[in-house]
């Protein structure tokens, strides 16, 4: 299904090569290719250069933690022809200090990621993705026993449980709830910056459609029961390794939208912009980030894109 909106993420930069995973000598072999090029991961963040990644030569890469083949470029990228190999190496304290001393070169993806060139923003959430799930997916879940990597980073492997552990996604739903007159609902946590303001969003519990986890999420976190709810698009989110699904639903014509009521715990507040509403204060409001599947939701609503206090504050 064609997606609806327009995603910086969800391009396919990358073939992921699934079946040169297999390869006992697959890094090896990668080394020997002079346009094979190492993207580095610091405690999950990476070093950029003039808004793109700054990917490294095989003979330029200090020894990693750990190394996952993310696939080939399915296009040229930057100065790179297409078919280049792309390699993530996750680096141990020395290793980062020794390419980069300075901790503020090292950038993460949710400060940094809209003003990355889409193509590297992707490569850089991929990357970042397959790295939170190792971290966090060093023991087998059912004995407790210590796992070791295989398929080139794609899997690890229970020795005691004889048995392969795959990369998790989660799902979540995020929904702009639109009412009757035309309004989007909008919602701030209470973590969040001032006048910070989104899209609602939840995850998928277990044997649930999407459908219902938008019906379900909308009420638990606003209140209100929804209708029609119609899929946009998605793309990964690598915190720490989700799959955001865009959909936009309807507020239930027997419900008023004023009924609307924060949860208290994942939502602080709430309020309804119209359109005008929204671009008349949208320099004095904090909007999600260009690279969020969130901000385009809310233009595509919107009809046209705009410059909120986000971008101001950041000079982007």
């Amino acid at each position: 299904m064609d997606s609806l909106l327009q995603l910086p993420l969800a391009q396919p930069v990358l073939d992921r090569d699934a079946l040169a995973r297999e390869g006992a000598e697959l890094f090896d072999q990668l080394w020997l290719e002079p346009e094979t090029r190492i993207m580095v991961l610091y405690k999950g963040k990476t070093l950029l250069d003039d808004g793109k990644l700054r990917l490294f030569k095989t003979d330029e890469a200090t020894a990693g933690k750990y190394r996952v083949y993310l696939g080939r470029t399915t296009k040229e990228i930057s100065d790179l022809p297409k078919n280049s190999a792309i390699v993530l190496s996750v680096l141990s304290d020395n290793a980062a200090s020794a390419i980069e001393a300075n901790p503020e070169n090292w950038k993460e993806l949710r400060r940094t990621g809209a003003v990355l060139d889409p193509d590297h923003a992707t490569i850089f959430t991929q990357g970042l993705a397959i790295h939170n799930w190792h971290e966090t997916h060093q023991f087998c879940p059912a004995c407790g026993e210590i796992t070791i990597m295989r398929q080139g980073g794609w899997s690890r492997f229970c020795i005691t449980e004889n048995r392969d552990l795959f990369p998790r996604t989660d799902a979540a739903v995020i929904v702009s709830i639109i009412d009757s007159q035309g309004r989007i609902l909008l919602g701030s946590q209470g973590s969040w910056a001032e006048n910070r303001w989104s899209v609602l969003a939840g995850f998928v519990e277990a044997a649930e459609s999407l459908e219902a986890a938008v019906k379900r999420e909308m009420f638990e976190e606003c209140g209100l029961s929804v209708v029609r709810p119609r899929y946009l698009g998605s793309q990964a989110w690598p915190y720490p390794y989700s799959l955001m699904l865009a959909f936009t639903a309807e507020v239930d014509s027997n419900m008023s939208a004023d009924q609307i009521q924060a949860d208290g715990v994942e939502i602080a507040k709430l309020r309804w912009f119209s359109k005008e509403e929204l671009k008349q204060e949208a320099k004095q409001i904090h909007l999600p980030t260009r690279i969020s599947i969130a901000r385009a939701m809310i233009e595509f609503w919107l009809g046209e894109s705009i410059v909120s206090l986000t971008e101001l504050e950041s000079g982007n």
